[in-house]
């Protein structure tokens, strides 16, 4: 039977396995480091420990021979670009390789979990079409994350694979709380649409992908939001703790449009970007 991988089981990858386990679907979970796999496979998920190659883009030999040995069809890729840990330009260097192994593999789709970041922070409604590598390397607005990313998203365009691209807002959900984001906020507008997306929804969507979202990006928010201020406002009474916000602003933001997603058929489970922040 053919399977699914999942590459980086951790915030997010851990909970989608636990999800396509439970539908019986075949599902093998990676992560870095044999020590890093016991919890997984404590819970009886079947596990392997995968660290994808940062420095050389070529299809990497042990990756393409896991794949192979477990029948991998799928490959959904939900690993952090690292730019906090100053990783960042290694990350389009592990998609390519992961794209080449995978090919190699006879994988026959991929997921790419990746971010609404890749858009240019201007007072747009943005959507699928408002960020592309060839936009970012004439447009001085994209930053430098986002050029590495879309370089990420446009090696799986450009590779002859089926895929799905999943650009997500910023997630929050269990063990995330978007209080705990207050502390590290100087200002916080009032005016400026908050674009965040719960766990639940962005597991929802990438299940969705599986069969519903063939060569297409697509961007995964709550549809219905509101400003950045009315949304860390109540995320804080929520949370029960002594937290206040920073001093306000009036600046204005880009807005991030799920209706391609909506389109296609999908059904948010917090349409209300609020009503996730009572679910915990």
């Amino acid at each position: 039977m053919t399977s699914i991988a999942i590459i980086g089981a951790g915030w997010l990858g851990f909970p989608l396995t636990q999800r396509l386990d439970s539908m019986d679907k075949p599902v093998f979970a990676t992560r870095t480091s044999t020590e890093r796999l016991r919890e997984l496979e404590a819970l009886s998920i079947p596990c392997f420990a995968l660290r994808l190659d940062s420095h050389i883009p070529t299809a990497d030999p042990f990756v393409t021979e896991q794949f192979q040995a477990r029948d991998i069809r799928t490959v959904i890729g939900v690993f952090p670009p690292g730019f906090r840990k100053g990783e960042g330009e290694a990350y389009a260097i592990r998609w390519q390789s992961l794209i080449n192994s995978a090919k190699e593999a006879g994988v026959e789709k991929i997921i790419m979990v990746s971010s609404t970041s890749v858009y240019p922070n201007t007072n747009e409604v943005m959507n699928e079409n408002d960020a592309s590598l060839s936009l970012a390397k004439s447009n001085n607005h994209f930053s430098e994350n986002a050029q590495i990313m879309l370089t990420a998203e446009q090696s799986l365009i450009d590779s002859g694979i089926e895929y799905a691209i999943l650009r997500c807002s910023g997630l929050f959900g269990p063990n995330r709380h978007p209080a705990r984001f207050v502390n590290k906020m100087r200002s916080v507008s009032k005016v400026a649409p908050v674009n965040m997306v719960h766990l639940q929804d962005v597991i929802n969507a990438v299940i969705f992908s599986l069969t519903e979202v063939h060569n297409q990006v697509v961007n995964v928010t709550s549809p219905n939001t509101v400003t950045k201020y009315e949304f860390y406002n109540q995320a804080i009474q929520h949370y029960h703790d002594e937290l206040t916000l920073p001093k306000l602003n009036n600046e204005p933001a880009k807005k991030i449009s799920s209706d391609k997603l909506l389109q296609l058929g999908f059904t948010f489970t917090y349409e209300n970007v609020v009503d996730g922040l009572k679910h915990y």
